[in-house]
């Protein structure tokens, strides 16, 4: 059994890509509270990729056959990338849909079991597998193996499979992009909505993985590694690159700190003083009330403090505490309130639940009947009966 290893400045460049997408991806599970399960799907999505590229690095360098008992343990998250990519751009343009996500990963679940038969098998067996796709010139191991690790057949058309199912979401993705797109009147190459540039620019990046995937496959064969090394090499890249826009949009630098500083309490070191607080409330407010920010339905804490022109840290803690609401909790308040005023309004009752749920800024029906009861006590439909002129 050989044991080479070999280490050059591209495997140096993915193993600390690894270890960032780790660090990255914690973070963004880590922050999944608000109804953002975008960034649930997201922290997942760059954990799946983060350790595919960490057995890709092992396999590289040569020391998978130091611990062969990780050969091929990545093989089913194949099955999750093209679902957590489209459950991240779905669940970004419409955070308060709520379907199960379940179905979506059967494939997954089942990969997983399947796999069993594989790792249940002699080091001997993961040691071929090895040499198989990275050193087809060495000798292979014999050995005696009395379970099948292939029992279907099936492992031996797992990059066709990974290939359609990637094509297939990446698609009903891009169909929902373009969809919002159109919803908005906004140009695909030419629009200042900060989520719309965000969610292109990442179809993009995922778009440049598939389109490696599917040349490396066609041109190399299916059999083939060689997509693998590449991907790796550019999932590493995009790592880099979404490290440095967490910390370029990072209010951290806004006040004097230190790396020595080991985290505090939420607003316990907060540089504002009461008056500042009450100008950034001035601002809060008159763009709420005076431009109507709540009727946008991509609103955001980052998009609020860049129409005012604070840090979205700033802006959180003026609301929690000037407001005694959180950032989502105000943008309820605003639109229920807006709501009713179109009810009010509306004498003939023309609008319907769906046009009044779209014009305060909501994209179902049923997230606005459940914050417009929740601070009316009434549906929107009870509210217009129990008014005396309607």
């Amino acid at each position: 059994m050989r044991t080479d290893i070999h280490v050059g400045i591209f495997n140096v460049f993915i193993f600390l890509g690894v270890f960032q997408g780790f660090l990255l991806s914690w973070f963004f599970i880590k922050n999944t509270h608000n109804n953002r399960k975008a960034n649930l799907y997201q922290g997942l999505l760059l954990l799946s990729m983060s350790l595919a590229i960490f057995e890709e690095w092992l396999n590289n360098t040569g020391y998978i056959v130091k611990i062969l008992s990780l050969t091929n343990f990545t093989e089913p998250l194949n099955f999750v990338l093209g679902p957590l990519f489209y459950l991240y751009i779905k669940s970004s343009l419409y955070p308060n849909i709520k379907k199960k996500i379940t179905p979506h990963f059967i494939l997954f679940f089942f990969w997983i079991f399947y796999m069993v038969f594989a790792f249940v098998q002699p080091d001997e067996f993961k040691y071929n597998s090895y040499v198989e796709t990275k050193h087809p010139d060495w000798a292979y191991l014999e050995y005696v193996s009395r379970i099948p690790e292939d029992p279907l057949r099936l492992r031996g058309y797992v990059n066709q499979m990974t290939i359609v199912q990637v094509v297939a979401y990446f698609i009903a993705a891009i169909i929902i992009l373009l969809k919002k797109f159109r919803a908005l009147n906004q140009s695909v190459l030419r629009t200042d909505n900060e989520l719309l540039i965000i969610l292109r620019n990442t179809t993009l990046h995922f778009l440049m993985i598939v389109a490696i995937l599917l040349a490396t496959k066609l041109y190399f064969g299916m059999e083939s590694d060689i997509g693998g090394y590449l991907i790796a090499t550019y999932v590493s890249f995009m790592i880099y690159s979404t490290s440095y826009m967490v910390l370029n949009r990072s209010d951290f630098f806004d006040t004097p700190g230190s790396f020595f500083q080991f985290p505090v309490i939420k607003y316990q070191k907060s540089s504002l003083s009461e008056e500042v607080k009450e100008i950034i409330l001035a601002k809060i407010i008159r763009e709420m009330e005076g431009n109507s920010y709540y009727t946008n339905n991509l609103a955001s804490l980052s998009g609020l403090a860049k129409q005012i022109n604070e840090s979205s840290h700033h802006v959180s803690q003026v609301i929690n505490e000037k407001m005694n609401k959180s950032f989502f909790e105000l943008l309820a308040f605003y639109r229920v309130e807006h709501a009713k005023k179109l009810i009010r309004d509306d004498k003939n009752a023309k609008l319907t639940i769906e046009e009044l749920a779209e014009r305060v800024g909501y994209n179902s029906k049923s997230s606005f009947n459940s914050a417009f009861k929740k601070y009316s006590l009434k549906t929107p439909s009870e509210y217009r009966k129990s008014l005396p002129d309607l």
